[in-house]
């Protein structure tokens, strides 16, 4: 097996559903993980402004249960400016957790899952 194939395999590109706490209730979104190419474009959306860099990765990235978009582009200025930094800042928060609240992450020294590892 190819190493990329190998890779592929492990991971999965599915839609995992994220969860912030708002003060009327919990807010979901789905989002698949965050490509390199996908990071690349965001990047050159926003023309080397940090926050215009994730607002642009929100865009791209937030969609509901069904896959479908929850934001567009035309909403960045409104997602700038009508929302408090903390609210932006906690779905951010939530897509930089690229894995699913349950999966495990691994370990670079090893094969085995981090939390699976035990001390000798």
């Amino acid at each position: 097996m190819r190493a990329l194939d190998r890779l592929r395999a492990a991971v999965s590109m599915e839609l995992s559903e994220k969860t912030i706490e708002l003060p009327d209730g919990p807010f979901s979104f789905w989002m698949t993980p965050l490509t390199l190419a996908e990071r690349q474009r965001a990047q050159k959306a926003a023309k080397g402004d940090d926050t215009d860099f994730v607002l642009q990765l929100l865009v791209a990235k937030a969609r509901n249960e069904n896959g479908e978009p929850l934001f567009v582009s035309a909403e960045i200025v409104e997602l700038r400016n009508a929302l408090p930094a903390r609210v932006v800042e906690a779905l951010l928060v939530q897509m930089a957790e690229d894995a699913p609240a349950d999966s495990e992450a691994l370990d670079p020294k090893s094969s085995a899952p981090s939390s699976k590892r035990t001390r000798g």
